[in-house]
């Protein structure tokens, strides 16, 4: 059983494609995102804007100068405003994605693998994928009260579904060559789980961390307008009840950061998963 376990593992776990040589692919060169000439083409921007605002062409009290948003956002770091909103907000994205991604591939390993508990559940899924995740919101916060529970149960809603659908899809999708291979090779239930279905559907469950964790961030920016008084959503709220224009652009700025930051650590976490799955695309979280 040893012996079929080995070459259980060493046969049949997915690997790397390779080229026609039989070496492994490896992608074609590609400019880097973060080029010299990417920074350049945005300072020009930026410091075109601040031009044609500062010369008086166009009076609009929605169009602040780049320099005032720099200002803005100098200011809500150094006066402390905005590190508690910004923690309260990564934190929410973290927990929700872990606990909505884990139970998606969970239950989407499960539904892949039994064809009973896919037809219970596949009517349930789609029912309640196609509702939008806020629509939930009211109703959550009649079960589950105020606090954060209800926060984070809308942003685990918003992460379960794509991760769910991506994993049950790779499970399905694997070749079934594999699996007649591994069970012919006498591979026990752990055997087959950890060399053959995890490793055959991990690229379409890494899709589905992508989406999810872009779901996750939205999610989390919407709860946060609507219901709580800490977040960055909440701050962007309160930036437009209050008119401040320059806030408005500084908070969206921050999130634009955030987003940027969570697309990278999606990307590495697939480059060290499966990098042969890397690209070079940009992919906004």
């Amino acid at each position: 059983m040893a012996a079929a376990g080995r070459a259980v593992g060493s046969d049949l776990t997915m690997s790397k494609p390779t080229s026609g040589t039989g070496q492994p692919a490896v992608p074609a060169a590609v400019p880097t995102r973060w080029s010299a000439r990417f920074f350049l083409v945005w300072i020009a921007i930026l410091a075109g804007l601040e031009l044609f605002v500062q010369s008086g062409a166009e009076k609009s009290f929605f169009l602040p100068a780049p320099s005032s948003v720099a200002v803005s956002l100098g200011q809500m770091i150094a006066d402390g405003t905005l590190a508690p909103h910004l923690t309260a907000t990564l934190t929410r994205i973290v927990l929700g994605l872990l606990v909505g991604a884990g139970l998606g591939v969970l239950l989407g390993l499960a539904m892949g693998t039994s064809r009973r508990l896919r037809r219970v559940i596949d009517p349930l899924v789609a029912a309640i994928h196609p509702v939008p995740r806020l629509a939930f919101f009211p109703l959550l916060i009649v079960v589950l009260g105020v606090g954060e529970t209800s926060k984070l149960a809308a942003v685990s809603m918003g992460a379960f579904f794509p991760m769910l659908l991506n994993t049950v899809a790779g499970v399905r999708g694997m070749n079934p060559v594999h699996l007649e291979l591994a069970r012919n090779y006498g591979a026990t239930r752990r055997q087959m789980f950890l060399h053959v279905l995890l490793p055959g559907s991990m690229p379409l469950m890494l899709t589905g961390l992508r989406l999810s964790a872009n779901v996750a961030f939205h999610s989390t920016i919407g709860v946060e307008m609507v219901g709580s008084r800490l977040g960055i959503g909440s701050l962007l709220w309160l930036s437009w009840q209050t008119f401040r224009i320059d806030h408005l652009y500084a908070i969206l700025v921050i999130i634009a950061a955030i987003g940027i930051g969570l697309a990278s650590l999606i990307r590495w976490v697939t480059q060290r998963s499966a990098p042969w799955m890397t690209d070079t695309t940009p992919s906004a979280a």
